[in-house]
């Protein structure tokens, strides 16, 4: 039976369910601060993107989590110039400072995680290797295996 009367609504519901779960699994029970914990690193993340990729990571993201990966985008401003993996930490542990405390680096293994599981292979390697050398340290390519 259909949750919302709309099957593309709880195809979306039901995946998102299945990525927060797995976030769970990383930082501990709490659907709202694994919620927070998927936007921050995902926004981290789209902002050093090239906008191609950007986009192509956007359009294999389940559709209401595609909505927070574009809530507040600038595309004239991709990519960003952070170049260490320290700004990048710093910048998710800067997201998440109003919720619980979560570890950025937990976070951030958590989403890619979660990423590497459910989007394609191939489009998990474009994004790695959009990133700067130094910043794909922290999505290691064993990270969904």
């Amino acid at each position: 039976m259909s949750t919302t009367g709309l099957e593309v609504f709880d195809k979306t519901l039901h995946t998102t369910h299945v990525w927060l779960d797995e976030i769970n699994g990383k930082i501990g029970p709490d659907r709202a601060v694994a919620w927070k914990v998927l936007s921050v690193v995902l926004h981290t993340l789209r902002d050093r993107l090239p906008l191609q990729v950007a986009a192509h990571l956007g359009a294999q993201l389940p559709l209401l989590v595609r909505g927070i990966y574009y809530y507040q985008f600038e595309p004239e401003k991709l990519p960003g110039d952070m170049q260490q993996p320290e700004e990048f930490i710093h910048a998710v542990q800067a997201g998440l400072q109003n919720t619980r405390t979560v570890d950025a680096k937990d976070a951030i293994a958590a989403v890619f995680g979660v990423l590497s599981n459910h989007v394609s292979d191939g489009q998990v390697e474009k994004v790695r290797h959009a990133l700067p050398k130094s910043l794909r340290a922290l999505w290691p390519e064993e990270i969904g295996a």
